[in-house]
């Protein structure tokens, strides 16, 4: 069942008030960011995070599961305890680097066909 944008809302507002907070749409289910950094994957009505060393002691105790065919394993995030959630959400935006922009990518590689 694919996820509900009522339930996608509901865990942009779990997420400290203290965070710039926005969700898009792929591929049917969504990416929650967190200062424009790629955070949470919502697959189904669930929260996953990705496996990370900065995370293993903290979600040792998570269920591991796969979000969509042909992922790699990622914890499942326990929304409704806000103090994990505080510290996940935490480390992640300290440890996350922005997305590469696409758009210089796309403008420097039709530069480069032009030069051909």
């Amino acid at each position: 069942m694919p996820t509900t944008v009522d339930y996608i809302e509901f865990v942009c507002d779990r997420i400290n008030k203290q965070y710039n907070v926005r969700y898009n749409k792929m591929f049917g289910e969504y990416m929650v960011y967190v200062n424009d950094k790629p955070i949470f994957l919502v697959c189904d009505n669930c929260v996953y995070v990705k496996k990370l060393a900065e995370l293993s002691v903290l979600m040792s105790c998570a269920e591991v599961c796969i979000p969509y065919d042909g992922a790699k394993e990622h914890y499942l995030l326990d929304i409704e305890n806000p103090e994990l959630m505080d510290k996940v959400t935490e480390i992640l935006e300290r440890i996350t680097p922005l997305p590469k922009s696409r758009k210089n990518n796309d403008y420097v590689n039709i530069l480069r066909r032009i030069q051909m």
